[in-house]
């Protein structure tokens, strides 16, 4: 009976959360971002009625998610490009990370009833993989290992030639069965960068509209603010000329917003995916309206800037959330998760006891950091929390596990076992690596409270503050005994974005390791989500 007044908790809990995560208002407009949480990377394709927006996730797997929407507002996962990758051990924490690397601006297109996507790890050994299904809620099929593109971009022309557009302002023509490079095709510099130029410039997009070729690609001049730029030409081989499309500060940051993709929809509107850095959650997804003026693809609204509250593009659509709570009754895991790296399969179960999630050690470890069976899913903005109940009765001496806002520098929340007896503590966790092959370097730990524990089950939660300003990026780590009485634990701790470590959002992480010895486990009961608009 227990059990079930649970779950009915659990569900009325989960319906109330997924209404609270979705941007759309509810009146026929949503707010901008309108996925305030890590989706970087953006392309967006339509296919009749159905967007389809797939993003970067790195060293997470399953990896590349591709998202389908009906009004490009509420956003589901329905699957993952692939599996796993295997290209190196460093994918399952052996000899190496993959830490800010990995799966890095996947590209996606359409054509006679086929998906492709391209993408390429951003790490040795350098390739590309081209993936295919005619069911983007199904399977994805590898089609070809072909070689590496930077920031690469599809483009399937009106004559039936394919293209490759990468790097700054690369083309390279691909075989027709997208199996390669084709001899003697086009392969050259499209452009030379202007000295306005001489930052950044990269994230490669082509449409064809009206007859001529629109390339839209992110820029960051010296001493400017990011911004989305257009090369366009009458020919695909150029000559091109450069059109500023959006330049605009948003949401009280100043570093502009830029790199993403333009589309249509059934009636002829066009609008623009592009993100913005958020520090802490990541870079986060806007859209916009794009509008084509003298044959350019202007985006923002009338005056170029990007909306904060707009007209939903299609009305009366379900509300969706790639962020949910789980209560772990399924026989597969929800697409909504990610493992840190490759996961030991073998390792947790949710069939061994049903209803729950287990997470068995599997090897010995020192830190989070090199801990493999760490399940994710994103934070979001402005202001999230997320609780976790955990079943501690099978844990071993050495033992360390918990819940965790998890990033190169992480807010740690972990019961570890010592002497036979449970502690729990609040830590402040920051890894390094190194640059060649992102092996970990060393882990700083610093402990910021410390309790014992009398108790097998626990309760913890932590709450996310990514509200522009003082309180910008801020970690709340709080745990209860009973899920009634709460109790802080640890001071505030701010999070952020890291560069050259993880180049990622951060994210609630489950985990459970072995300092001393394999064998233990600890079961997750459930995971309740819910997002703040405020």
């Amino acid at each position: 009976m227990k059990r079930i007044i649970l779950l009915a908790a659990m569900l009325l809990a989960a319906a109330s959360s997924l209404n609270a995560q979705s941007t759309d208002n509810g009146d026929g407009t949503f707010t901008n971002p309108v996925i305030w949480a890590d989706c970087p990377d953006p392309d967006v394709i339509r296919v009749g009625e159905d967007f389809y927006f797939v993003s970067t996730t790195m060293h997470l797997m399953p990896g590349a998610p591709v998202m389908h929407s009906k009004d490009l507002v509420n956003w589901e996962i329905i699957s993952y490009i692939f599996d796993s990758i295997d290209e190196t051990p460093r994918y399952s924490l052996e000899g190496g990370t993959v830490y800010g690397r990995g799966q890095w601006a996947t590209s996606l297109r359409y054509r006679d009833g086929r998906f492709y996507a391209y993408f390429t790890p951003n790490d040795k050994p350098y390739k590309g993989y081209v993936y295919t299904t005619e069911n983007p809620r199904g399977k994805w099929e590898l089609h070809a290992v072909i070689p590496h593109f930077h920031d690469a971009s599809f483009f399937f022309d009106d004559d039936g030639r394919t293209y490759m557009l990468y790097g700054t302002g690369m083309i390279r023509e691909l075989k027709p069965d997208l199996t390669g490079v084709l001899e003697g095709g086009l392969d050259m510099k499209l452009f030379e960068r202007d000295k306005e130029e001489n930052n950044l410039l990269e994230g490669s997009r082509m449409i064809k509209h009206d007859g001529k070729y629109c390339l839209l690609m992110i820029s960051w001049p010296r001493g400017g603010i990011r911004r989305e730029v257009c090369y366009r030409a009458d020919r695909i081989e150029g000559p091109y000329e450069k059109k500023v499309i959006l330049e605009t500060p948003f949401g009280g940051l100043r570093d502009g917003v830029a790199q993403g993709t333009i589309f249509d929809d059934t009636e002829g509107n066009w609008y623009g995916m592009i993100f913005q850095d958020r520090g802490g959650v990541g870079r986060v997804p806007t859209l916009m309206p794009c509008t084509w003026i003298d044959g350019w693809p202007m985006l923002g609204d009338k005056d170029g800037k990007v909306p904060e509250i707009m007209q939903k593009p299609v009305q009366g659509q379900e509300r969706k959330a790639l962020t949910v709570s789980d209560s772990f009754d399924a026989d597969k895991l929800g697409l909504c998760w990610q493992w840190n790296h490759n996961p030991v399969n073998e390792a947790w179960s949710l069939t061994e006891r049903p209803g729950y999630l287990r997470l068995k050690t599997n090897k010995v470890v020192p830190s989070i950091f090199h801990a493999r069976n760490t399940l994710t899913q994103r934070m979001e903005g402005p202001l999230c929390k997320a609780t976790v109940a955990l079943d501690l009765k099978r844990m071993k001496d050495g033992d360390v596990a918990g819940f965790s806002a998890f990033n190169s520098d992480a807010a740690v929340l972990a019961v570890t076992k010592r002497g036979g007896k449970l502690y729990l503590t609040m830590s402040e966790e920051s890894v390094r690596l190194s640059n060649d092959t992102k092996a970990i370097t060393g882990v700083e730990k610093k402990v910021r409270e410390e309790i014992p524990l009398k108790t097998k089950k626990i309760y913890l939660r932590i709450e996310g503050d990514f509200r522009p300003g003082e309180t910008k990026d801020i970690i709340k780590c709080s745990y209860s005994l009973n899920n009634r009485k709460w109790h802080r634990i640890g001071p505030d701790y701010r999070t952020g974005f890291d560069w050259q470590r993880f180049f990622m959002g951060t994210k609630f992480a489950i985990f459970n390791y072995a300092t001393q010895r394999e064998g233990g486990y600890v079961d997750v009961d459930w995971f309740d989500y819910s997002r703040d608009n405020q």
